[in-house]
């Protein structure tokens, strides 16, 4: 099931990935725990390969779109 969102949609963590990437000019690797599973945060822009740049309390970070859902989708 595809799932689209739009830039300013509200979005909760599914799932953790691996590791996170950071959204800055210069990209850096994180460890998952700087979010958690249930953390919302808000579309900010779509990168290339279904990346989505969200911003959450500690900061800005790209996921792909498997690791959210939008709110209000239930």
């Amino acid at each position: 099931m595809s799932k689209e969102f739009t830039v300013g949609d509200r979005v909760r963590i599914t799932t953790l990935p691996a590791y996170v990437k950071t959204a800055d000019p210069m990209p850096m690797l994180r460890p998952p725990n700087v979010i958690s599973v249930g953390e919302e945060g808000t579309i900010v822009d779509r990168r290339p390969g279904n990346f989505w740049s969200v911003r959450f309390a500690n900061g800005t970070f790209l996921l792909d779109q498997q690791y959210l859902e939008r709110l209000g989708d239930q």
